[in-house]
């Protein structure tokens, strides 16, 4: 990608004409290729048959992925590289098929920016089906940090924990796994829920969790818990409708418990990704009726507010986790 910050029309233009790629790998992934190809190596015409696609274009399409890696060639054949038959290949284990249809949705989504920005509707995808699919992506996208989290997290004598809109509850379990003696909720929608307890069944930890169905802010929090586990929740909510959670939630911890805070923060320091956080407030404004993303200092302010007592940012291990690494946590007074 062009350096930034964008100086000068050469810049200007490359960043714009950026869209090529994406389009080529969306576009891969809506016909199947990497599955289709699997273990084989395919010429362009019996692949073109195989897709019902042009032999031309697709000996085209081959040449370009084989170009930024995700093919090899043996002479005028092509085969698929490590990530395309793994991740990209639906008939592996390892295939994050839910999380790259969001991507491609995603990236789909963002032809409606100008009239989200003139008349900021969110598109709604709120159907049972649609919260499930985007339940799994969840879980996809999660399972490396929701390991690296765990790996790190200081939950010793922690007994209780409730994972608050946790969706699939892929960091309850990662939590359960690496603490035997710990008991974890999860407080979301009964359309993540039925993902959640699929994930969970046959994992022996999974006896541990249990799901509590309901509204973040419509329904009573579930019970008493030592730690709240707030990720990826703060991004999707207003100002107000954060502190209003936050206050419900001191309520339901024991003084001395904690708060601990997941998402994508802006972070006032050098080196910081801050491109990366204002584009996800663009996928917020797409989608969500008031999300947006916030800096650590506002969401600490907000804690103290709430009631919450000495708010800090944790820093993970660099390269770990989710976002930038950041967790911020605050205790009960």
């Amino acid at each position: 990608m062009t350096p930034l910050p964008i100086r000068t029309m050469e810049q200007f233009k490359d960043v714009l004409y950026a869209f090529r790629l994406p389009g080529l790998l969306a576009t891969a992934l809506e016909l199947d290729v990497f599955t289709h190809m699997g273990k084989r190596v395919w010429t362009p015409k019996v692949l073109a048959r195989a897709l019902e696609a042009n032999d031309r274009a697709v000996e085209i399409l081959l040449r370009n992925l084989h170009t930024v890696g995700l093919l090899f060639k043996q002479g005028a054949a092509y085969g698929v590289g490590p990530l395309g038959r793994t991740y990209l290949n639906r008939n592996s284990p390892d295939y994050q098929g839910a999380y790259l249809d969001l991507i491609v949705q995603q990236w789909q989504s963002w032809a409606q920016l100008k009239t989200v920005i003139r008349d900021p509707k969110p598109i709604e995808n709120s159907d049972p089906a649609s919260r499930r699919s985007f339940t799994w992506a969840m879980h996809q996208r999660s399972l490396k940090p929701a390991r690296e989290v765990a790996a790190q997290l200081n939950l010793k004598n922690v007994t209780s924990l409730l994972d608050v809109g946790g969706g699939p509850g892929t960091y309850a379990l990662e939590f359960l796994r690496k603490h035997p003696k710990l008991h974890a909720g999860i407080w979301d929608r009964a359309d993540a829920l039925d993902v959640a307890q699929q994930i969970a069944e046959p994992l022996r930890h999974g006896a541990r969790l249990s799901c509590h169905a309901g509204d973040l802010f419509n329904d009573p929090v579930p019970g008493t818990f030592d730690v709240m586990w707030v990720s990826n929740v703060v991004h999707m909510f207003s100002p107000v409708e954060n502190r209003t959670l936050f206050y419900k939630l001191r309520r339901a911890i024991p003084p001395g418990g904690r708060i601990l805070i997941q998402d994508t923060f802006l972070m006032n320091r050098p080196g910081f990704n801050v491109l990366e956080t204002n584009l996800f407030a663009i996928t917020m404004l797409l989608y969500s009726r008031a999300g947006n993303t916030y800096s650590a200092q506002e969401v600490q302010r907000w804690l103290t507010i709430c009631g919450f007592r000495q708010p800090r940012c944790l820093q993970l291990k660099k390269g770990t986790g989710d976002w930038d690494g950041v967790i911020i946590e605050a205790t009960r007074r």
